[in-house]
């Protein structure tokens, strides 16, 4: 991988993107995707990157857009963790730069990290969370789509998910907990996740309170999201978690994210590649991995009203490596 193009930042923006539902999940409702895009320029060319500033993780739109705007001097992808934490900041800065390096090589940016090229992989479909008779409907409205991922909530989970089974025999299934479980329902509700053939649980303990874990025989592979951010997080997660779900908003960009996915499958992990909710250009860097992945969840694009031109073309759940006028 190449570090030697300086860049000069050339603007960083946010921007709102209206979803095409309301996205529910246990911390709260989205009706927008709030992104940045940063751009970078050297020799007459432009990259971008988007990433999304998560409160979760003590993030702000304002917040990332100063962090950007207030750095100087010439820019490449290996002084970024000097300038900036792994975070959203980074992750746009981090992608324009990839964007840019291939943009300046006539290369695509998968060649340049010596990957192969990305295939046309399925991603995951996410459902809100809401009451099972609910989501047992939002699955049936989407028959097309053969990988759907639940957004759990806590007391009800079990019902939700057999709710969902029941409405989708024909589908592959995961789950995303957000950290709403505390550890008595760890035993009941992954045997219920098991009786209705759920895959892979993402984060059901808050980070940092995850220890009962290790002390129970889990019957579902279990992820770590918000316990997972950078390669430095992999030691901490062993015993606790089957998988980890890499996000380029978690690690600071693209990078780092390839080091990760190195560092996890040498260790064992399983691994999920992930994005917020966002447009194409989020998601497009994302599939840069696919290649490590065991599941891809960037079904962003799918759940706005509107997307980017070009977006990532997505055929019944099923994504095609991104357009080099999109990124890359």
């Amino acid at each position: 991988m190449t570090h030697v193009v300086e860049a000069q930042l050339v603007e960083a923006d946010a921007e709102a993107w209206p979803l095409a539902q309301p996205f529910v999940i246990s911390r709260g409702t989205k009706t927008e995707a709030h992104v940045i895009v940063a751009r970078v320029a050297a020799a007459g060319r432009t990259g971008r990157g988007e990433a999304v500033p998560y409160a979760r993780y003590g993030e702000t739109v304002d917040g990332a857009l100063q962090a950007l705007r207030g750095l100087a001097g010439p820019l490449t992808r290996a002084r970024l963790p000097a300038l900036l934490p792994a975070g959203a900041a980074r992750n746009a800065l981090d992608c324009a730069l990839w964007d840019l390096e291939a943009k300046l090589a006539g290369r695509r940016a998968w060649e340049l990290a010596g990957l192969p090229a990305p295939q046309t992989v399925i991603t995951c479909y996410t459902l809100s969370l809401g009451t099972p008779e609910r989501m047992a409907a939002d699955a049936k409205a989407v028959p097309h789509l053969k990988l759907l991922k639940l957004k759990l909530g806590g007391d009800g989970d079990d019902a939700r998910m057999a709710a969902v089974r029941a409405a989708r025999p024909d589908a592959r299934l995961v789950a995303d907990a957000n950290e709403a479980w505390h550890p008595a329902q760890l035993a009941p509700f992954l045997a219920a996740a098991a009786a209705a053939g759920i895959e892979l649980i993402e984060q059901p303990l808050p980070a940092g309170a995850d220890q009962a874990l290790a002390d129970i025989l889990r019957a579902v592979p279990v992820c770590a999201d918000e316990s997972a951010h950078t390669s430095a997080a992999l030691t901490a997660l062993a015993h606790r978690y089957d998988a980890v779900n890499i996000k380029l908003d978690k690690t600071g960009g693209l990078t780092e994210a390839l080091q990760m996915a190195k560092a996890a499958q040498a260790r064992g992990f399983k691994i999920m590649v992930g994005s917020m909710v966002a447009t194409s250009l989020a998601a497009a860097p994302a599939l840069v991995l696919a290649c490590y992945a065991d599941w891809i969840d960037l079904d962003g694009p799918l759940l706005l009203a509107r997307d980017r031109d070009p977006p990532l073309a997505i055929d019944d759940g099923w994504i095609s490596p991104p357009p080099p006028e999109l990124w890359g």
